[in-house]
């Protein structure tokens, strides 16, 4: 794990990647795990491939919102059945509760719901901040829990 986690290098990382190829929740997931420096599979990447579109089209749950679940869940979920989970949902609640403060709907059809074009380039930029809002927001909530340096 690095000294020190640097918000705006995530941001960077999550913008770079959903801009050139990644989805919402991969990209969430490729920046916390970079800047964290998770020894976490592509693997990981691969099981959020279905999120985007709000879980491949259906229109639920934002697929970036979901990436910072899969992290706050990678970090603090159980790993063994009967293992405590209520610290790691406690966490999950604030995330979800943090960001839909921050950006509204976390339904993926609500939020981007004025754009009838995926390609529209305003409903890009709508969700490259939702990206933005998910991966700097699950990496503070996992910065301050591990009690880590952050800048």
């Amino acid at each position: 794990m690095p000294e020190k986690i640097v918000y705006q290098q995530i941001l960077d990382d999550a913008t770079q990647v959903f801009t050139h190829g990644y989805a919402c929740s991969e990209a969430v997931i490729y920046a916390l795990r970079k800047n964290f420096g998770w020894d976490l599979s592509d693997d990981a990447i691969a099981l959020s491939s279905g999120f985007p579109w709000g879980m491949g089209g259906a229109g639920c749950i934002c697929g970036a919102v979901a990436g910072g679940v899969m992290c706050i869940g990678y970090v603090f979920g159980r790993r063994k059945p009967g293992e405590p989970v209520a610290r790691c949902h406690q966490l999950a609640k604030e995330y979800a509760e943090t960001v839909k403060g921050k950006m509204g709907p976390l339904c993926c059809s609500k939020f981007i719901q004025e754009f009838q074009d995926r390609n529209d380039p305003a409903r890009k930029r709508k969700c490259t901040d939702a990206v933005m809002i998910c991966a700097e927001t699950a990496a503070r909530i996992i910065v301050r829990e591990l009690g880590l340096e952050a800048e």
